[in-house]
């Protein structure tokens, strides 16, 4: 074994080292250093050994093959021992019981769990991977009954001295249940402990007969695999994708792309028919292949899953059970509309009466009639599950008061603070400076008639520019815009046709103050032009002078709103985060290999995502699900979204640099910091974002140089180019042929794409989440949808209008029922988890990876973030900061790192999952 070793040089030397389990990246070089290399990514000192490099060239393979195989035969063997983690249910059902104890007994009579262990070598006599002989998970029936979250089993190896260094292990669940497999240490051999994070779901072998395959942590690029890993690493991924056939059971772990062809459900009325989402009529992303047969009515379309049935996902992606409870507690605030069918009937036209009525359901609650709590709390034990829902003897349900009106009770009333979220509320991605007055519509006359131009006019905004002409204010960037004249228009026919829908296609026009504050200065409201119709189809409301003034004011304010909050919801949220974000992680589950270096890096970013887009397809953006119920687009809603794909969206604009510049909220200057310039310059959501944004390429990039010392590596990544080329081929197939995909042809590509992704998932996402309830929980401030247009005198509802403006406006507001149900939807959605995992933060943090100086630079991503965080409260404590800190001014605390459970009105989890 000596010569052996001398022949093959350092290799051997390092697997047999007693220094810490290392992959070969510790003597690899770094091309740079940055800020989060708290160990810099020096070489480490080379071994004598090394210098063998010449002899390996001149001694030949057999020779090689003949001293192992002689040396092999002589092998020592020894124990070493695994440590095996496995996380427990906290609650369990009588079956779960049942089936626990059944296993225990039959653990004893050989019915067991048992581990192989494979080498990164290959068997020379039988060019295979060696493996150790199967051991036995010890004492399982013993600690059946522990109430611990984590049981440590262990087993025991018995390998030869020959065996090489382990780099995968077997498990075979003989048992009836599943089992969540957390971890797996390895002790005993020459290289130290052995890592194996695991964080999956192991079947049982009944319904599952394939051995489950897990890796130890060390990455590897593909055309590094050792030998004796190579068939496992392609076959794991062969496994992952599946066959494309066939229905999925939950326990499956197969990903697999299809299209949004579940929105209706055709066989129940024709009214819940919707068309497939996904190919030549309505462009969008793909979703995850469920294989579920189709209806009845349509062969196009696939049969539902209703709740409470679970709708398929890959069994590791579904929620873990705290995130469960959470869910499961939060959609009992949802109540109202699972109420029985008499409550539902009478408070379902019911509107609100004065700004009282809603404040009650803060202070007071929502005072059911008499009789109708006691079958409520029969069906729904709220007291024991959600504390925060109040039973009293009246059956009283109360919400949290949102935080738009916990500090200033009218601040939303304000002009100022109309504006002030259009950069530091929830939807804080809409607003664009103003190039060209009056504003010019880029849809088709032909198709749209020739009524496309805008009403707005100099005479409109000239008293509000503070002396400056309006040439004036835009050349010296004093004028922006929130515009969704195009985005509505083509669909407002329809929607104003439906039973209760109103709405204009607005556009918003603000001034940037000397204080760098903004204010709106005119909204114009656009109808489709209608032949015969005594409605002007165009007319422009500018800031009040009068009563009456004021109350056609705050009325085109909140047709603003109810555009806004669409929009929001339709595009910004579920369209460019959750739907556009699928693609990749399907591709990156079915191409990278658990090794790969990038899906280690993905990895956190896309925990839940699958899952609670499948929650969204059923209860949410589903036929009458929550979205057509309570947003104004109705039924047309996901049309517009697809819309917006179409003609919008664009993976090379989605990063937050790229995003600004192309909204003309920003010019490059390589002078600033981030290499940009803002022209507001407080803008909140830009100024956090920023901070966020470089954090996360510099990690990004450290991470992707270490792996990719050239380009050539990176063109030459099979994995690497088949994910890339799968996210787009297939899962954004309506844009495959797109000439604006960014390419994956060098270092610094692949960092733009990859930090594009986690932004996204991380940042992106909460700013745009987690305000939904704190701003949004209080209707006024932005109602989802509106029922009735602003009058003019020659409409029959003047005169009502004037009569009592304040019943006119909350009769255009959402119902009574359409709101409570909006609150409760919206405070699910902002609501973060106790196992909420934020950005800077990692699952066994210390071995996720067994690149330790990669560890290393993640600690110091970790402590840039709470950098980030200590800035971005010294910024809301700084009253120069007008948008950010003053008398009921909100602070902006959406890309404050870290959070506290439950709805907070901050922290950025690291991927999409709510």
């Amino acid at each position: 074994m000596a010569l052996a070793n001398e022949i093959m040089g350092s290799r051997l030397i390092l697997e047999r080292s007693s220094l810490p389990f290392q992959s070969r990246f510790s003597i690899k070089k770094r091309t740079q250093r940055t800020q989060f290399s708290i160990n810099p990514f020096e070489p480490r000192p080379m071994r004598a050994a090394n210098n063998s490099g010449s002899i390996v060239a001149a001694i030949s393979e057999d020779l090689v093959k003949t001293l192992r195989m002689k040396e092999e035969e002589k092998a020592v063997k020894f124990k070493v021992r695994a440590v095996v983690t496995v996380r427990n249910k906290n609650k369990e059902d009588f079956k779960e019981t049942l089936v626990k104890h059944l296993d225990a007994f039959t653990d004893k009579i050989g019915r067991n769990v048992v581990l192989e262990l494979i080498s990164t070598q290959v068997d020379p006599k039988t060019n295979e991977p060696k493996k150790s002989k199967a051991a036995v998970l010890k004492d399982w029936s013993k600690k059946s009954n522990l109430k611990a979250e984590r049981v440590h089993y262990s087993a025991e190896f018995t390998v030869d001295s020959a065996f090489g260094s382990p780099g995968a292990i077997m498990v075979t669940n003989k048992h009836q249940k599943e089992f969540f497999l957390e971890s797996i240490t390895i002790e005993g051999f020459a290289c130290g402990p052995v890592h194996f994070p695991c964080n999956s779901w192991v079947q049982s072998q009944k319904d599952h007969p394939s051995k489950r395959i897990f890796f130890t942590n060390q990455p590897y690029l593909p055309n590094e695999t050792p030998s004796g890993l190579r068939t496992l690493r392609e076959k794991e991924l062969e496994n992952l994708r599946g066959n494309g056939k066939g229905e999925r059971k939950l326990s499956d772990r197969i990903y697999d792309f299809d299209v949004y062809n579940d929105i209706g459900n055709p066989d129940i009325s024709r009214e819940l028919s919707r068309p497939t989402f996904g190919g030549r009529d309505f462009p969008y992303p793909r979703r995850c292949r469920t294989g579920r047969s189709s209806t009845d009515t349509d062969l196009m379309s696939e049969r539902r899953v209703e709740k409470p049935l679970p709708m398929y996902v890959p069994r590791d992606e579904q929620f873990e059970e705290s995130k469960q409870n959470t869910f499961a507690a939060c959609r009992l605030k949802a109540v109202l509309h699972n109420l029985i069918p008499s409550l539902k009937a009478s408070i379902l036209a019911e509107d609100f009466a004065n700004f009282g009525e809603i404040d009650s359901l803060y202070k007071e609650g929502l005072l059911l009639k008499l009789g109708f709590q006691d079958d409520m709390f029969k069906k729904f034990p709220l007291p024991k599950i959600v504390t925060s829902l109040h039973k009293s003897s009246e059956g009283l349900l109360r919400y949290d008061t949102p935080k738009i009106v916990s500090k200033d009770k009218y601040a939303w009333l304000r002009d100022d603070e109309f504006a002030r979220q259009a950069i530091a509320g929830i939807n804080p991605v809409n607003i664009e400076r103003v190039t060209t007055y009056p504003p010019v519509s880029n849809l088709d006359p032909k198709i749209y008639g020739p009524g496309l131009h805008s009403a707005l006019t100099e005479d409109h905004i000239i008293g509000h520019l503070d002396g400056l002409t309006v040439q004036q204010a835009v050349e010296t960037n004093r004028l922006f815009m929130v515009d969704y004249h195009d985005i509505y228009l083509p669909f407002l026919d329809r929607i104003n046709s439906l039973d209760g829908r109103k709405a204009y296609a607005t556009r918003t026009i603000l001034f940037l103050t000397r204080l760098g504050t903004l204010k709106p200065i005119a909204i114009e409201l656009s109808l489709p032009s209608q032949s015969g119709s005594n409605r002007k189809s165009k007319r422009v409301v500018t800031p009040p002078v009068d009563a009456t003034s004021n109350w056609m004011w705050q009325l085109a304010k909140a047709h603003v709103g109810s555009n806004d909050a669409g929009v929001h919801q339709l595009v910004n949220h579920w369209l460019r985060t959750h739907a556009c974000l699928e693609p990749f992680i399907l591709a990156a589950h079915r191409q990278l290999s658990a090794m790969h270096p990038i899906f280690k890096l993905l990895d956190p970013h896309m925990r839940y995502t699958l899952e609670i887009n499948a929650v969204a397809r059923q209860t949410l953006i589903s036929a009458d699900g929550v979205i057509e119920s309570c947003f104004t687009a109705g039924q047309y809603g996901l049309e517009i979204s697809s819309a917006a794909y179409k003609n919008k969206w664009r993976f090379d604009m989605e990063g937050l640099p790229a995003d600004l510049i192309r909204r003309g909220m920003a010019v490059p200057d390589s002078t600033q910091p981030h290499g940009l310039k803002l022209l507001v310059e407080d803008y909140p959501y830009a100024n956090d974002g920023l901070l966020l944004w470089s954090a996360i390429q510099t990690w990004v990039r450290t991470y992707v140089e270490r792996y990719y010392a050239n380009s050539n590596l990176i063109q030459t990544d099979t994995e690497l180019q088949a994910w890339y080329s799968e996210s787009i081929n297939v899962g954004h197939a309506d844009h495959r042929d797109a000439d604006w995909w960014p390419e994956l042809s060098t270092v610094e590509d692949l960092v733009s794409i990859i930090t594009t992704i986690v932004w996204l998932a991380s940042a992106q996402h909460a700013a745009l989440n987690f305000g939904q309830y704190p701003y949004g929980g209080y209707v006024p401030n932005r109602p989802p949808l509106m029922r009735r247009l602003i009058p003019d005198e020659s409409d029959p509802e003047f005169a009502s209008f004037m009569e009592d403006p304040q019943r006119y406006f909350f009769s255009s507001m959402p119902s009574l029922l359409q709101t409570t149900k909006f609150m409760a939807v919206v405070d699910t959605l902002s609501t973060h988890s106790p196992d909420e995992e934020y950005i800077g933060e990692r699952q066994q943090p210390s071995i996720w990876t067994g690149d330790a100086e990669i560890v290393d630079a993640f600690y110091g991503f970790s402590a840039e973030i709470g950098r980030i965080e200590k800035e971005i409260e010294k910024r809301n404590s700084d009253p120069s900061r007008r948008n950010r800190c003053g008398a009921g001014v909100l602070p902006y605390e959406l890309m404050a790192p870290s959070s506290e459970p439950g709805v907070t009105c901050r922290g950025v989890p690291n991927s999409v999952s709510i």
